[in-house]
């Protein structure tokens, strides 16, 4: 039922709407709104019949005629033609004519708003044909029989809406010609200005109604293109400054607003429609090119030079110009016109100046005429350039002043005045505007051409390809078919060859004498950078195709820009000469070329002596002839290979410039030219090698960039090139000026970069020769000094490990050495640079290079652990080695194998040169080398004047052996104990004892120091307790593979000596620490003291063993010996296992017993004079020393004599003897209420119970008394002890413990 009442309603629309009617009919406001917009809603609805919307037209026209709800009519209108398609013919046409009316009222608003309208309408017609051949496309045509001229009724073959297009589009050529239209009637008035726009509006939005319907076309060719060519005639006539009274009848003045939009309506015919119109459009353009001459008005000048900008930028359209017009043997030559117009316009404009350019040369001259804008913009240029003022880009010849405007950019035509559809008056043109979009035009021509013309070579040389290949494949012979498709290829081929020739012989001239004058004029540098660029891609494209004479005039323009003015060179004279009596036409009448100007106002850049003899002398360089050297030497680098003979003018003109710079060749660094030439391409590598040699003059950062294009460029030949290319860039790299430096390690970086990753054949990693010559450079760096050049060597090998890192095999040592030569006083951003590159490869690239290389790394690491210039540095480079050890660690096997393998090699390659394999700590196996080289690089850090570095290092050095130290052969322990342990020792024992004893304040910054660390002395004296420490627990803990070595009983010798020095040196800690240690190597463990026994003081509170401590400064544990059991054994299955505890050899204990007697008596001997500063030994030492004795009597005391037990005796005595610091006394001595010991006196009363236990009965009567006596006096002594400060008379006079004779 809801589908019914729509169609029902539409049916009867004619009665529905009748009400409406009559209310629009009573002509009050009220109603006849109401009755319209109820008119509007049924319109929306689509339910207004053919008759019904007749009948709404109709009503709509009266209320026109009476001027009533004019806006709302035009709405009307508009909702009835956009909803529906039930409007056609004359009811169409007069709704149409209804919207045209009321454009033409007295009110603005009205007048807007139905212009806007009729435009809208003007679409809606045309859509519909759109509409209409697309639904009626499948349905097969009727032939269509062409219109005759006279017959304008001749549409019956058209459908309903194209008909009323049709209709249309003729009325509106005939209002625009200002006859009476055909089918719009009514029309009152119309203006030409409206009918044009609407005209262009339709030709560019429906290209495709003209092209598929022959009616629409023959419209276009016999009223669009006639009336255009009509209107066009008062601008053809019209001459500027000529008098009328010579005429027989006054020309009409050209009109901007219609002569405007009739080039708008010329352009969108020439893009939509040329193929229709060949024969209109070779008018029109001609036309075009006459509205360029200077007689005509300056406005239209301009807006025909923004038509022929329109057309510039899309080349195909040239090409069909070419192809339709200049190809053919009787027609216009067009395109070349087009061409040739613009260079004269061009030239125009410097020789017949306008009016404003007139007032340039005034102004010159200092006189205050008027001269309209320009003058009041001339000036400003002209004071610019020489007061120092930023000068405004401008072309300048002859005393003409022309401003280079921005108008659109590159590649797209944007007018400013073809847009001006609200102007009545000719706008005034600035100055320069027209030579703006002339020289755009010109360089997009240059742009598009070129572009299109490579682009369909390249194609060809494709398809010539793939044709060559499918015709000499043996596979299958071709058919016919396939032989038919390769001719035409050919034929297609010469086509193309014959257009591209033509359009570039129809073009250059013109082009080349236009662009030399603005490169002559240019005053700009981005101006003559696109003029020259313009030249280079003719000059190019010219040699591709063969043109010869057209090439060598393009590369002679580029040659004599780079000279001075009038410089005589006979190459490029002879050239000329040949050009200059050349002209060039346009529309048959010939155009001279002129002479370039003498002046110049570019920026010296140099000065010089010319080559040859010329009539000036001293001849003079400027900015401009450096920029178009810059474009010859592009030129000869990307096009070499279509030069020809042109090398002959590039190669002398680059002699010249040499010389006028005053470059010299370099002693090594240069190819010498003077060999056979078998190729533009070795013709290449000699001009590179005459200019970029090092300049003596101003550094020369062209010559540089030049050298770093070369080398890209040549890539898969680089190693002809790269020792001359690299040899020059490493001497740049140490140029005084650091510009210069900066450019060269640029380039030589990238070149080396780009060699790395450049896909060669064979690859890199199966050629190692040419890896390393390209790494070389890198290495060759870093015996340049300057810190700029260093940190773009540091950077560039970043980056190189970043991408290449896991590629470079044999190139990993010259990579390191790069790192590892930097040195401390090199700034810290160079040393944190090298570091960054150690960090990444310890962490990403260790089991990707040669094992060979992992004692490099070891090298470089320890190096940075050197540099005293950033701390943070040190301590991590430290944590690096210990990762490396980790490494070595984890990987052993293979490393082992690895290294195994190539010291066979280099053992061999040794035995056959006949001499001895050199490397260091041979002859121990290569894998224990690499252990060994850690160890030693370890041991260096540990003297490190820093004490942070020395504790991090002895920390990490000590925690390594003895976490890893099982990998090592047997014999290797020898060289550990002599070489590593013993060796540092004794430079850490050296240090300490020469260390100063002046106190430091503070640590840097803010940084407060304990007083326990307020002297070097004491900062030596913590790094000798943790190297004492460190190498007793390495005696304790790998006495089983200590033992077996033949020497041990000396290394026992030299480690009791060094515990004796530490223990006798005057620090506290030291001498405490010893003992310690001195307790580890006998295995004595301190006895557990009972807990009601508080008289321990805290300065012993130290752990027996010193083995179980962390590296703080790694931040990690090294608990490692007991998790890696498994992999201990595998490598260490011939070592004999732990077998016991205790040390069997008693030459060993009796050197023990000697080092510790020595120790007690040096200790506890009483000094000579009682001085204040006399050190006295601390009660916890000598608690320490005496404890010792029990555990080692167990062990002598087969042996131990009366001597012996005298000798003990003397040190007991001297122990309990020695006088306690005020310090230390209130937490020793007990009160005077208690009845306790010391430790002290404990430990004496300790070792004389072990006496007294050890002897058997018969001896015990002997002894006793001794015992008693010592132990009676011990026990008195405990309340006679005195202070420090005290003097003892007691001390000095105490008689020695005898035994004898009692």
């Amino acid at each position: 039922v809801e589908e019914e009442i729509p169609r029902t309603l539409k049916e009867n629309s004619s009665e529905v709407v009748q009400p409406f009617l009559m209310g629009c009919g009573t002509k009050e406001p009220k109603i006849t709104q109401l009755c319209l917009a109820a008119i509007q809603r049924l319109m929306s609805h689509e339910v207004v019949s053919e008759a019904a919307a007749g009948n709404i037209i109709n009503m709509l026209w009266q209320l026109m005629e009476n001027s009533l709800e004019e806006l709302k009519l035009l709405q009307t209108v508009l909702v009835l033609l956009t909803t529906n398609t039930v409007v056609h013919d004359e009811a169409l046409s007069k709704a149409i004519v209804l919207c045209f009316r009321l454009h033409f009222t007295k009110d603005n608003i009205t007048n807007n708003t139905a212009a806007a309208t009729v435009r809208q309408v003007v679409t809606v017609v045309f859509e519909r044909v759109v509409f209409e051949d697309e639904r009626y496309k499948d349905v097969a045509e009727q032939p269509v029989q062409a219109p005759g001229n006279s017959n304008r009724r001749s549409v019956s073959t058209l459908k309903p809406c194209a008909k009323d297009a049709y209709m249309l589009f003729q009325d509106l050529c005939q209002l625009v010609n200002a006859d009476a239209p055909y089918w719009l009637v009514g029309m009152t008035e119309m203006t030409r200005t409206f009918g044009l726009e609407l005209l262009e509006s339709v030709l560019n939005d429906f290209p495709q109604v003209f092209l598929q319907h022959q009616e629409f076309s023959f419209l276009l060719k016999e009223r669009v293109c006639p009336l255009v060519i009509k209107l066009f005639s008062p601008n053809i006539k019209f001459r500027q400054g000529s008098s009328t009274s010579s005429s027989p009848a006054p020309v009409e003045k050209p009109y901007f607003p219609i002569c405007m939009r009739l080039l708008r309506v010329v352009s969108v015919l020439i893009k939509q429609f040329y193929s229709l119109l060949v024969t209109e459009c070779e008018i029109f353009l001609s036309l075009l090119v006459k509205f360029l001459d200077a007689d005509k008005p300056q406005w239209l000048r301009a807006v025909a030079v923004e038509s022929i900008h329109r057309l510039c930028v899309q080349p195909q359209l040239l090409r069909s110009f070419c192809q339709s017009y200049d190809m053919k043997q009787h027609s216009t030559k067009v395109f070349r016109d087009i061409v040739n117009a613009l260079g004269s316009f061009i030239q125009s404009l410097f020789l017949v100046p306008s009016t404003g350019n007139t007032s340039a040369t005034v102004n010159q001259t200092g006189s205050n005429t008027s001269g309209g804008t320009a003058s009041s913009q001339t000036n400003p240029g002209m004071l610019g350039m020489s007061g120092g003022v930023t000068v405004l880009p401008a072309f300048e010849y002859r005393g003409t002043w022309i401003p280079i405007l921005t108008v659109t950019i590159q590649g797209s035509a944007k007018a400013t005045y073809l847009e001006m559809l609200d102007k009545v008056e000719p706008p005034t043109i600035p100055e320069g505007y027209a030579m703006s979009v002339a020289f755009h035009c010109l360089l997009d021509l240059v742009r598009g051409i070129t572009t299109m013309i490579e682009g369909e070579l390249g194609q060809a040389e494709t398809d010539n390809q793939t044709m060559t290949e499918a015709t000499s494949s043996p596979i299958q012979p071709l058919e016919q078919q396939d032989l038919q498709s390769v001719s035409d290829q050919a034929d297609k081929e010469l086509v193309n060859r014959a257009v591209w020739e033509e359009m570039v012989n129809a073009c250059w001239c013109g082009l080349l004498a236009a662009l030399s004058l603005l490169l002559d004029a240019s005053t700009d540098e981005a101006a003559t950078e696109n003029i020259l660029k313009a030249e280079f891609t003719m000059a190019a494209l010219c040699g591709k195709l063969g043109l010869v004479t057209s090439r060598d005039a393009f590369i002679t323009a580029i040659c004599k820009g780079s000279l001075p003015p009038h410089y005589s060179l006979t190459v490029l004279n002879s050239t000329t000469t040949t050009l200059s009596s050349k002209s060039y036409s346009i529309q048959g009448q010939n155009v001279q070329m002129i002479s370039p100007s003498s002046e110049s106002h570019q920026q010296v850049v140099a000065v010089g002596q010319p080559l040859a003899l010329q009539p000036q002398g001293t001849v003079m360089l400027t900015s401009k002839n450096i920029q178009c050297m810059r474009t010859l030497l592009n030129l000869a680098h990307c096009n070499g290979a279509v030069l020809g003979t042109s090398w002959q003018l590039v190669l002398a003109t680059l002699q010249h410039l040499v010389w006028i710079l005053g470059l010299k060749p370099g002693v090594g660094g240069a190819l010498k030219p003077g060999r056979a030439v078998e190729g533009p391409s070795t013709v290449r590598i000699i001009v590179h090698s005459y200019l970029f040699v090092s300049a003596e003059t101003e550094p020369s950062l062209f010559a540089v960039a030049k050298l770093l294009e070369t080398g890209l460029v040549n890539m898969h030949r680089i190693e002809i090139l790269w020792r001359p290319l690299t040899g020059h860039l490493l001497e740049v790299c140490q140029h005084p000026n650091s510009r210069m430096r900066e450019w060269g390690a640029e380039a030589l970086t990238s070149l080396i970069k780009a060699g790395l990753t450049f896909n060669h054949d064979p690859p890199l990693s199966q050629n190692q020769r040419l890896q390393l010559l390209l790494l070389n450079p890198l290495k060759e760096l870093s015996n340049i000094i300057h810190p700029d050049i260093r940190l773009k060597q540091l950077e560039c090998v970043l980056q190189i490990l970043q991408s290449q890192g896991d590629s470079l095999g044999p190139g990993w040592p010259l990579v390191l050495g790069v790192m590892g030569a930097i040195r401390s006083d090199q700034g810290e951003s160079l040393i944190r640079t090298a570091f960054q590159c150690l960090q990444l490869v310890v962490t990403d690239f260790l089991p990707t290079m040669p094992c060979t290389c992992l004692q490099i790394v070891v090298e470089v690491a320890g190096s940075f652990g050197l540099h005293n210039q950033e701390l943070n540095i040190s301590l991590t480079s430290i944590g690096l080695l210990w990762n490396i050890s980790d490494y070595f660690f984890q990987r052993g096997e293979t490393i082992e194998k690895e290294l195994n393998k190539e010291e066979a090699v280099l053992q061999k390659q040794a035995e056959e040169k006949g001499v001895l394999l050199n490397r260091p700590f041979h002859p121990a196996p290569p894998f224990d080398c690499l252990w060994l080289c850690l160890y030693a690089k370890l041991g260096e850090l540990c003297v490190d004047p820093r004490p942070a570095v020395r504790k991090s290092a002895g920390q990490t050095l000590f925690s390594t052996i003895g976490a890893h130290g099982t990998l090592l052969q047997h014999s290797t322990w020898h060289t550990v104990i002599w070489k590593v342990l013993f060796h540092l020792l004794d430079r850490v024992r050296e240090s300490s004892t020469t260390a100063d004893k002046e106190k430091i304040e503070s640590g840097g910054g803010n940084i407060l120091i304990h007083h326990s660390r307020d002297t070097a002395e004491k900062q030596w004296a913590e790094t000798w307790v943790l190297t004492l420490a460190g190498v007793a627990r390495i005696f304790n803990t790998r006495r089983y593979l200590l033992q077996p070595l033949g020497d041990f009983s000396k290394a026992w010798d030299v480690l009791l000596d060094h515990i004796q020095s530490a223990a006798l040196s005057k620090n506290n800690e030291v001498s405490l620490a010893a003992l310690k240690s001195f307790q580890e190597i006998l295995q004595i463990v301190s006895p557990v003291r009972d807990s009601e026994k508080p008289d321990t003081p805290p300065a012993i509170n130290v752990p027996a063993l010193l083995g179980a401590m962390t590296a703080t400064g790694l931040g990690r544990s090294f608990m490692r010996t007991d998790s890696i059991g498994e992999r201990i054994g595998r490598y260490n299955e011939s070592e004999p296992p732990i077998i016991t505890d205790e040390i069997e050899d008693l030459n060993l204990w009796w050197a023990a017993w000697n080092t510790w007697y020595r120790i007690g008596s040096e200790s506890t001997k009483p000094p000579i004079t009682c001085e204040k500063l006399t050190f006295i030994p601390s009660q916890p030492f000598l608690t320490a020393l005496i404890q010792i004795f029990p555990a080692l009597y167990q062990h002598i005391k087969t042996g131990f004599s009366m001597d012996d037990l005298q000798k003990l005796g003397v040190i007991l005595h001297g122990a309990v003897s020695v006088p306690i610091s005020s310090d230390a006394s209130p937490f020793i001595l007990p009160s005077y209420t208690e009845a306790v010991l010391t430790s002290l006196q404990e430990a004496v009363l300790t070792a004389l119970d072990v006496l007294q236990k050890t002897y058997n009965l018969a001896k015990t009567g002997q002894i006793f008394t001794g015992i008693a006596k010592v132990t009676l006096w011990t026990q008195s002594s405990s309340h006679t002890m005195v202070r420090f400060q005290d003097p003892a008379p007691e001390h000095g006079g105490a008689r020695p413990f005898q035994t004898k004779g009692q």
